[in-house]
């Protein structure tokens, strides 16, 4: 690190507009797409007419001739077996996006303010447990390191190495037909070196050492500093680099310098703790109290004829009313019942003496279907004979 202080420039301090950076991102990502298209006869090259309507089939063309399966089967829809593609793609498609050079501007300010706040870089998935500080800023001396060697014991020192190995450590086999089309290999995205001045030996020393990238802080890019639109990427300042910035991104007072018309983001709030500023008592002192809330109709109208502790309210003798007519259905239900059982026969529980009746009757009459059952049996016989 530098031993001299260097102060901390004012791009640091603008407001983090997340929704601004992802949306450049996404429009200058795609001015780098090559234009591709098909064929224009792909799927075209068929000897093949609709047999029109009255077959019971679909109107699509149908392939001639017979003899083969090929006869008669579907061609040229996107549908269809060997037909064109939906829409076929066009070299003279819409590829890029112009992206206004104000959004730009602002969305690079917001990429350098996150990768001064710990918590994005850390989301990020950066490792910097062992880092003295952030930002960091290095004596220019750092410029002049042309061996990897060397370059990779300053990470070390610094304690920026931990994410070189996780970067490398990330490599693995991309998925799809990238891999054929010379990038076989995805890795994640480690430190990023600004540097403030062309040409720099360390450029030659970096270039090896996977997931460090390096850029001249006149040229800062989003796609750099924050790759894929998400925020916070681990940067590491050279000194010069670090004091330019002043004069790139301008203050909240004066322009820019290197930009014509262009000045910072002011935050809206000097101090974002709203419930603070709200229960200070600058603020509570000039407030007006609260007002309380009057009822209109604080007594509910109930319907009598619906509600029972309402009648009852109106009319006390209307409780007891109703206990003798409940009363009395009771009674009305017990003596319906009562007959019921006389009629069916149905009696309460048998005494001692009526049980041993009840068992004398069921006894004889079981004796004299048995008596009835051998005289037919015998009656029966008789007749056989």
């Amino acid at each position: 690190m530098t031993d001299r202080k260097v102060p901390l420039p004012t791009v640091f301090k603008v407001p983090i507009r997340n929704d601004i950076v992802q949306f450049v991102h996404t429009n200058i990502n795609k001015n780098r797409r090559q234009a591709h298209a098909v064929n224009v006869k792909a799927g075209m090259k068929h000897s093949a007419e609709s047999w029109g309507t009255g077959r019971a089939v679909s109107r699509v063309p149908r392939i001639g001739g017979s003899g083969s399966h090929r006869s008669g089967q579907a061609a040229f829809a996107n549908f269809a077996r060997k037909g064109r593609m939906f829409a076929p793609l066009k070299v003279w498609r819409r590829w890029h996006r112009r992206v206004n050079i104000k959004q730009k501007r602002h969305a690079a300010a917001v990429a350098v303010a996150a990768t001064g706040i710990v918590p994005l870089v850390m989301a990020r998935g950066h490792k910097i447990e062992k880092l003295q500080e952030i930002p960091l800023v290095f004596d220019d001396k750092l410029e002049q390191v042309e061996k990897t060697k060397e370059a990779v014991a300053f990470l070390k020192r610094i304690g920026a190495y931990e994410d070189v190995k996780r970067v490398a450590e990330s490599r693995t086999i991309r998925a799809g037909k990238g891999k054929l089309r010379n990038k076989r290999y995805t890795l994640r995205k480690g430190p990023l070196v600004i540097v403030g001045n062309d040409n720099v030996k360390l450029q030659k020393a970096l270039r090896n050492v996977p997931g460090v990238d390096i850029c001249n802080v006149k040229r800062l890019n989003v796609l750099q500093l924050a790759p894929g639109g998400q925020l916070g990427r681990f940067v590491i300042w050279t000194e010069s680099a670090f004091k330019q910035l002043n004069g790139i991104f301008g203050t909240f007072r004066y322009d820019a310098p290197n930009k014509e018309g262009y000045r910072l983001n002011r935050p809206m709030l000097s101090n974002a703790d709203i419930a603070k500023i709200i229960n200070s008592n600058e603020i509570q002192s000039v407030l007006t109290p609260a007002k309380k809330t009057t009822l209109l109709h604080t007594v509910l109208k109930r319907n009598p004829l619906r509600n029972k502790p309402a009648l009852f309210k109106l009319n006390p003798y209307a409780k007891i009313r109703k206990e003798k007519a409940r009363n009395q259905q009771d009674e009305a239900l017990k003596k319906k019942k009562e007959r019921l059982d006389k009629k069916m026969g149905r009696t309460k529980a048998m005494t001692a003496e009526e049980k041993k009746t009840y068992k004398a009757r069921k006894a004889a009459s079981k004796k004299k279907f048995h008596v009835l059952k051998e005289r037919i049996a015998k009656a029966y016989e008789t007749q056989a004979k």
